[in-house]
């Protein structure tokens, strides 16, 4: 499933840089991640690099965007064409 980042995010920009699909962008008042972009870092990294970097947790599944690491695999194909 994809990731999102709750009410908690206090705007620190470290996970930015660390998304490897660019999904995560500033919103009106918090940054979102795009759940057509976001992979949970499968194709890249064995976990989620921006929950990693969170220094508040506040980086979680969204509930109503549910993948199968399968799903996520070929959503990685599709932005990633050719690796």
């Amino acid at each position: 499933m994809s990731l999102s980042i709750t009410k908690d995010c206090i705007n620190c920009d470290v996970c930015v840089p660390e998304c490897p699909n660019e999904a995560i962008h500033l919103g009106p008042e918090i940054y979102i991640i795009d759940p057509a972009k976001c992979t949970e870092c499968v194709g890249h990294y064995d976990a989620p690099q921006c929950r990693q970097v969170c220094p508040v947790n506040c980086i979680i599944p969204d509930p109503q965007v549910r993948e199968t690491p399968q799903q996520l695999m070929e959503k990685f194909r599709q932005l990633h064409p050719g690796k």
